[in-house]
């Protein structure tokens, strides 16, 4: 058989603007390799999406997330409040999430801050101006025992106690306060006697 034969063979019959398309066949390997995933995709569907008989990634992660989260306050919970226990939780996204459902409930912090901490009755949370302090443990404590008014020093709005909550409660808003810090959202100017500091972490 001529080259021109072989040539002949391998080539499809049908050509488009004079291209011609060899006829080669895929391995074998190749195929059942294709095949296997296209069951597979089947039953990944139906367990995950139609059955709902398997947590998906994304409910894995979810998971995984919140046990985190879990233990970063059992820990809390066992050990001294510190700076830096506070700061861990704040870059914990499970604390945080649940920290802003606390902060924008209308009945708790955003009534006095609004739900996107820019001030209302209290101050802006997001600039850089604060009253009592922005260590992590300034604003745990602030939250924790409140801040009596106090003409004298110019501090004439108060904070109330939160201590009532549980040092749980407490750990979780303080991590979203700083989660918050220095997002400068646009709202309520810094209060007379506010100082103004840099980020304390």
């Amino acid at each position: 058989m001529s080259v021109e034969d072989v040539r002949a063979a391998d080539v499809r019959a049908h050509t488009f603007d004079g291209i011609e398309e060899f006829d080669n066949r895929l391995p074998n390997w190749w195929l059942w390799t294709f095949y296997l995933a296209c069951i597979f995709s089947v039953g990944y569907w139906v367990h995950y999406h139609t059955l709902g008989t398997g947590d998906s990634p994304t409910d894995e992660y979810n998971i995984a997330q919140a046990e985190a989260a879990a233990l970063s306050l059992k820990r809390a919970r066992e050990n001294p409040v510190t700076n830096e226990s506070l700061i861990e939780l704040s870059k914990n996204p499970e604390i945080i999430k649940e920290g802003r459902k606390i902060f924008e409930n209308p009945q708790l912090c955003a009534q006095c801050h609004n739900a996107s901490g820019n001030g209302n009755i209290g101050p802006n949370l997001t600039d850089e101006h604060w009253v009592y302090g922005n260590s992590p443990m300034d604003i745990y404590e602030t939250i924790l025992k409140g801040r009596a008014t106090d003409p004298e020093k110019g501090y004439v709005g108060g904070m109330q106690a939160w201590e009532a909550k549980g040092p749980e409660f407490v750990q979780t808003v303080t991590a979203y306060v700083l989660s918050i810090m220095h997002t400068n959202v646009s709202g309520k100017a810094p209060e007379a006697n506010a100082k103004k500091l840099p980020k304390s972490f």
